[in-house]
């Protein structure tokens, strides 16, 4: 029988890491609140300037999750400088894809920002020209996220959750006394949202930087592991924008319903957000777990890893089931005293409710297939469902005027497709290949 791993495990690696996937959002609120007090446009120009600098760098967390799956094999296989050397060449090509971005982002800054705040032409909008002014700045923490989300990810490999929550908390906490200051203080207006960005962000690339150099992490470039990086990343990048597909289609049928529906979604939707980011955790103690436990050739202890995680998600899903049930009436009119929003609120809740047990298992699973560096899987499924599942759902919402009920429905069945893939996977066993390297 394999050794069953101590929950204090499990718990020892995912307590770390949620504050650090909740620390950026966290933060977001910090810099959404100081700008609000310069007025609307400079407000709707972060909103803009945001958005598109958060829909590029989000598609590249493949450097973190890609990143883990390889180091864990290694450190599992008791190669641990190898270990942060796969770091190392996650970091230079963290590198090279940020600078392009940056000389990129600032040759499209203003026709792009021009085009999503509805301006015809690059320049003639105030929230245009804000936009713009946010972004040219934040543009220059693009390399500097990439380190961050490199170092995260041969960190976890090598199973220290701690030292990226204290790198990340201090980027993040000079961040947000920087704003405020730079913003009101010396009255930089937004520029100083985007300067004291990308200050916080030099703090914690810095760190992750000298921890590997301390490690002996940054040898030469690397071509061939940086390929391999490259292959796992594609897959990591179209599943991600699968879910984005999903969820920008899912945000324009709601608001073809009318302001109220799309506030309640936006409601309920931000409330599984925040869950993702708390059942991320358990899944990134499995994806570091499983990933050694392959390395180290322990084939039947990653199953075993796996029936437990899964258990775990489980548990965590019935248990914020009930607490959300329980909160119907409480928690909604928190987020707003609209009495029409409040009404369609409970139409998106109760799909929310009884998704909860399900997510508990899928993302718990997630974990343990990217661990196993099973994301050519974890990819080709998750198109599938959003294909033929969540999209055609959403947009006949449209058509028929199903309203909150098809986009939630299509969701949920979105979650039921992805449940059994992944269960299926699981079960079968093909993804536990033994080995430092897969």
């Amino acid at each position: 029988m394999a050794e069953r791993v101590p929950l204090r495990e499990v718990v020892r690696l995912a307590a770390p890491a949620l504050p650090v996937l909740a620390a950026e959002p966290l933060y977001l609120l910090v810099d959404t609140a100081v700008v609000g007090r310069l007025g609307v446009v400079p407000l709707a120009g972060l909103a803009i300037g945001g958005v598109l600098f958060a829909q590029v760098t989000s598609q590249l967390t493949f450097l973190s999750y890609g990143t883990t799956a390889r180091a864990a094999r290694l450190h599992g296989a008791g190669r641990r400088a190898d270990a942060v050397a796969e770091g190392g060449q996650a970091t230079w090509l963290a590198l090279a894809v940020g600078t392009a971005l940056l000389v990129v982002g600032q040759l499209v800054a203003e026709p792009v920002a021009a085009f999503f705040s509805g301006s015809r032409e690059a320049g003639d909008s105030a929230v245009a020209d804000a936009a713009v002014s946010w972004l040219r700045i934040a543009l220059f923490g693009a390399p500097l996220i990439l380190v961050t989300l490199a170092g995260n990810g041969w960190m976890r490999g090598v199973q220290d959750t701690v030292r990226p929550l204290r790198y990340v908390l201090a980027g993040n906490g000079l961040s947000a006394v920087l704003c405020p200051v730079l913003v009101h203080g010396v009255g930089w207006g937004l520029p100083g949202s985007a300067a004291a960005n990308v200050a916080g962000q030099a703090v914690a690339a810095g760190l992750f930087l000298a921890a590997l150099r301390r490690e002996g992490g940054l040898r030469r470039p690397d071509p061939a592991t940086m390929r391999a990086q490259l292959v796992l990343g594609r897959d990591l990048i179209a599943r991600s924008l699968a879910f984005q597909a999903c969820f920008l289609s899912a945000a324009a049928v709601a608001a073809r319903f009318g302001a109220a529906s799309v506030a309640a979604h936006q409601i309920v939707l931000q409330l599984w957000f925040f869950m993702t980011l708390v059942l991320d955790a358990v899944a990134i103690a499995a994806q570091s777990l499983v990933g050694a436990a392959l390395g180290a050739g322990g084939v039947a202890r990653a199953r075993a890893l796996a029936g437990q995680v899964t258990r775990y998600g489980l548990v965590l899903g019935v248990g914020f089931g009930v607490l959300f049930a329980a909160l119907v009436g409480v928690l909604p009119p928190v987020f707003t005293g609209d009495a029409a929003v409040l009404a369609l609120v409970p139409v998106a809740w109760w799909f929310f409710v009884a998704m909860q047990p399900v997510a508990g298992v899928v993302f718990a699973l997630d974990g343990v297939l990217l661990g196993a560096g099973d994301a050519a899987f974890l990819r080709t499924t998750t198109l599938a469902a959003a294909v033929l599942g969540f999209l055609p759902l959403i947009w006949a919402s449209l058509v028929f005027g199903w309203g909150l009920v098809g986009i939630w429905t299509g969701l949920s069945v979105f979650m039921a497709a992805r449940l059994v893939a992944v269960g299926v996977r699981a079960h079968r066993g093909r993804w536990a290949v033994p080995g430092a390297v897969r």
